[in-house]
């Protein structure tokens, strides 16, 4: 008996090991996913396009590690960075000799400067503004030192979301079942957004976006 107790204990210890190692969720049996491709007219290719589900049914809390952005070869990496409303994003700078400066103009997603900063430091910033009005809520990144230098942090309600490859594929896995909004933004083209019904299984939605 204590045996058989100890092998079940086991056997569940190393199935949570394993979801949690490919991302594979054992709770909600029904959520499904999103999969598709969007197509983007004007842009030379379809990459960094968010796509996410613009509202969830729930309060969704950050993750408790930090997000992160590095500078390094004087971009930001990633050039995009779509997180849940009050995450934590630590800014890494990678470069060998080189100072850089991150601060975002952005008044409506999240105003901020974290100063002037030198190689190997990290500086950090909580992302938990409210974006009433706004359609996608994006805070533009800069650096002071290096005007070339931008990149974007989206910041959504839930964790429903995904960034597009280089062919403009993108798939959001454990949504729960239901109706709602898909939404696309890239930082140069029209916002578009669908309707859309998740159930077990996958559903294919493409997306077009232009000028």
């Amino acid at each position: 008996m204590a045996t058989g107790f100890r092998s079940g204990i086991r056997w569940a210890l190393a199935l949570a090991l394993v979801s949690s190692l490919v991302g594979i969720d054992t709770g909600d049996a029904s959520a499904g996913e999103i999969a598709g491709k969007v197509k983007a007219t004007g842009v030379r290719k379809p990459d960094n396009i968010v796509v996410y589900v613009r509202s969830v049914p729930g309060n969704f809390a950050p993750p408790a590690e930090p997000a992160l952005m590095d500078q390094k070869d004087f971009v930001f990496i990633p050039h995009v960075l779509p997180i849940v409303k009050g995450t934590k994003v630590r800014f890494l700078n990678s470069e060998p000799k080189a100072q850089h400066n991150v601060f975002s103009p952005d008044q409506v997603a999240d105003k901020m400067n974290l100063g002037t900063y030198p190689p190997g430091d990290v500086r950090e910033h909580v992302f938990d503004k409210s974006c009433t009005g706004a359609k996608t809520c994006v805070a533009a990144l800069l650096c002071n030192v290096h005007p070339e230098m931008s990149a974007y942090v989206v910041v959504l309600q839930n964790p429903h979301f995904a960034v597009t490859d280089r062919s403009g594929a993108f798939e959001i896995r454990n949504v729960p079942p239901g109706t709602y909004e898909l939404v696309a933004w890239h930082e140069k083209l029209k916002e578009a957004s669908t309707t859309v019904t998740v159930g077990a299984g996958t559903t294919q939605v493409d997306l077009k976006m232009s000028r």
